[in-house]
């Protein structure tokens, strides 16, 4: 059987909080886990990492695990916001980081990325608990996007967060923000990951909308090296079948390149 190149990623919730479903997600060719330190406790996370080194034994490979880092995030009650005061690295996120060199996972995401001091901040705060995780620059605020280039740089890899970016540029120019930002990480060969409301419909339906699936191919032929699930995963009622669906796409869309397609491997 066939299977795609570029990476799916997926993120791990209250729908996928199991070794049966991880299981079936894995098979279905997710590759990448997220865990999203926004929401839950350590001892729930530390629950999520056993689940996915169970499923790594029963699989016989690796499954390489994302922590992603809250920031100066601020929960309102229909979404959130960030503190523009705060240090983009907390205290709170410290811990984390300590918690994720603990548990031996392979990638920081960064949340709030302005410019490449903040990436050295996060590398700097790794090495004093001896940790050598990748760090993954999220380009999710205007400031971000101007300052693209040195802060892909100092990261190991870029994502895509269109949710948040979305709130700080004019939503009919995510597309073209999107492209520079991917073109420019394959440029300086670093992994590309595009992500938030990829196939967001699956979190209630079974098939994603034309439009979510194509947004998934463009993203590939644009260049990203990866596509991430977020609710559909997390909370929705179709993880398995969100993860499917992705790989289809990915084939398909990568069918379209043809072999000279390059993939930056995270």
């Amino acid at each position: 059987m066939k299977h795609s190149r570029s990476h799916i990623v997926a993120t791990l919730g209250p729908a996928s909080n199991t070794a049966a479903v991880l299981r079936e997600m894995v098979q279905a060719q997710l590759g990448v886990i997220r865990l999203n330190f926004s929401w839950g406790t350590l001892a729930d996370h530390a629950a999520q990492i056993a689940i996915v080194r169970e499923v790594e034994r029963e699989v016989g490979h690796r499954l390489p695990i994302i922590v992603d880092l809250p920031g100066p995030r601020i929960q309102e009650a229909h979404g959130h916001t960030y503190d523009h005061a705060e240090s983009v690295l907390t205290e709170e996120d410290k811990t984390f980081i300590a918690f994720a060199v603990e548990h031996h996972v392979d990638y920081i995401a960064m949340s709030f990325v302005g410019s490449a001091t903040d990436i050295e901040h996060c590398r700097s705060v790794l090495k004093e608990h001896s940790g050598t995780q990748k760090i993954i620059a999220k380009i999710e605020r205007k400031i971000a996007v101007e300052h693209m280039k040195e802060i892909i740089i100092a990261a190991d890899a870029v994502m895509v967060a269109r949710g948040d970016l979305g709130e700080e540029i004019p939503l009919e120019q995510i597309p073209f923000v999107q492209y520079r930002i991917v073109r420019m990480a394959k440029e300086l060969g670093k992994p590309v990951i595009v992500a938030t409301q990829m196939m967001l419909s699956m979190t209630d339906h079974d098939t994603p909308t034309r439009a979510e699936v194509t947004d998934v191919a463009y993203a590939i032929l644009q260049g990203a090296d990866a596509v991430m699930l977020s609710e559909e995963t997390a909370k929705g009622k179709y993880p398995v079948e969100a993860v499917r669906m992705m790989e289809k796409i990915l084939i398909e869309a990568e069918a379209h390149m043809g072999a000279t397609r390059t993939i930056n491997r995270l």
